[in-house]
């Protein structure tokens, strides 16, 4: 009889099993048979842009290794050497066995290159989200999130326990709407943005949006994660590149894109932040990032610091795949940028181009809803320092040919 259940429950069309089992399905009738972008796997790895999928060289443009620094030798070099040291990981969180040294010095590292006075660092970047803003608001605050914000965010939001209202899209105009409108006193309230959006590529209006939040004297959280060492005089992301890291009381990252390794980050001046460590979950009870990780991560952002040669590479690259891309009438979604996105006709269409790059050993994102904005189906170009001139002649050329065949099959 508790077989019978089990089967009846796994065919309920409204029953958990029915309905996991009927998205894998849709997703195998993405690829028709073939090729499934999201179930890509990387038979090696090269070097910080190339890889071997199924037996063929592949340039990467789908990493978020922004300046290229997973391979740089002095980030490996410092990985080994913790790793020979220190072990392959940490077996304990930070509130218990898990705080090494490296960990708090990696933490002064990061404070200092923001210019802030305190640092958390979480073992993801999207833990960081997840443990930061679940434990600055709670039941009885608001929090004011862009439409277009990271998962992550939205995790957190709903774990908060607060009211979460959204706001249109670097909307500086409904977010004031919503201050209007909330019932909430404006230091019970937090706005969250993000600095750099990871789908489209586009910057998030700070200027207007920080000002709108600071007449209300609400607090702003402002995820960095994809703006990390590239924008800015000295690369601290878009508040630096816009003059409003005055207004941005929190600032979230992670060590997975320009730091090339993984973990995330929160900096700030507020007191506040130190309690965090005793607040958030996601840090009390995840065990904290090896020592080879944080090694490398400390040496990455010293480069970030003394060679700003890096980020005018990635910006060299970016400057001309976006060039490239538009001369063919393939036009991203944003100015140049370490995110080059470019809308597509719906699934179909946007298959048939991801798979003709890839057999053309350009290796792109696919986005599908709903994990883009409005529904969009998008490829997405992900550019490094790492690229050479030749390389990004040679995604312009595939992307090229692709366009002209698509158009007249």
């Amino acid at each position: 009889m508790q077989q019978e259940n089990s089967l009846a429950m796994q065919y309920d069309v409204n029953g958990i099993l029915w309905r996991a089992d009927h998205l894998s399905g849709a997703l195998e009738k993405l690829a028709y048979g073939r090729t499934n972008p999201l179930s890509i796997v990387i038979d090696d790895v090269v070097d910080a842009v190339g890889a071997v999928i199924d037996g063929r060289s592949t340039l990467m443009f789908g990493t978020n290794s922004y300046l290229g620094l997973n391979f740089h030798p002095a980030c490996i070099e410092a990985s080994v050497r913790a790793a020979r040291h220190f072990g392959t990981g940490s077996t304990a969180s930070r509130v218990a066995a898990g705080n090494h040294r490296l960990h708090v010095m990696l933490e002064r590292d990061i404070a200092a290159f923001y210019g802030r006075t305190d640092a958390v660092v979480f073992s993801t970047g999207f833990m960081a989200n997840l443990g930061v803003i679940s434990a600055l608001a709670r039941k009885g605050d608001v929090i004011f999130a862009d439409a277009h914000c990271h998962a992550s965010i939205f995790d957190a939001c709903r774990l908060s326990g607060a009211q979460v209202e959204t706001f249109s899209h670097n909307d500086s105009g409904d977010l004031e709407r919503l201050f209007a409108t909330s019932k909430v006193p404006g230091p019970q309230t937090l706005v969250v943005c993000e600095g750099l959006y990871s789908v489209r590529g586009d910057l998030g209006d700070l200027n207007g949006l920080t000002a709108v939040a600071r007449r209300h004297g609400a607090v702003v959280l402002v995820d960095e994660a994809h703006s990390l060492g590239i924008y800015g005089r000295n690369g601290r992301g878009i508040a630096e590149h816009f003059g409003v890291e005055a207004d941005v009381d929190v600032i979230v990252g992670t060590f997975s894109k320009s730091i090339g390794g993984i973990g995330g980050y929160a900096v700030s001046s507020s007191s506040a932040l130190r309690a965090l460590r005793f607040m958030s979950r996601s840090y009390l009870y995840t065990a904290s990032l090896p020592p080879m990780i944080v090694a490398a991560a400390r040496e990455a952002i010293r480069l970030i610091n003394t060679q700003p040669r890096l980020r005018e590479d990635l910006w060299r690259n970016a400057t001309a795949l976006h060039a490239g891309l538009s001369a063919i009438g393939v036009q991203p979604c944003a100015e140049p940028g370490p995110v080059g996105c470019i809308r597509m006709a719906g699934l179909s269409a946007g298959y048939q181009f991801w798979k003709a790059l890839l057999d053309r050993g350009i290796y792109v994102n696919l986005l599908l809803p709903p994990s883009t904005p409005d529904g969009e189906v998008v490829l997405r170009f992900s550019v490094s320092a790492a690229h050479t001139p030749d390389q990004i002649k040679m995604a312009i050329d595939a992307a090229a040919e692709v366009s002209r065949l698509l158009a007249t099959a």
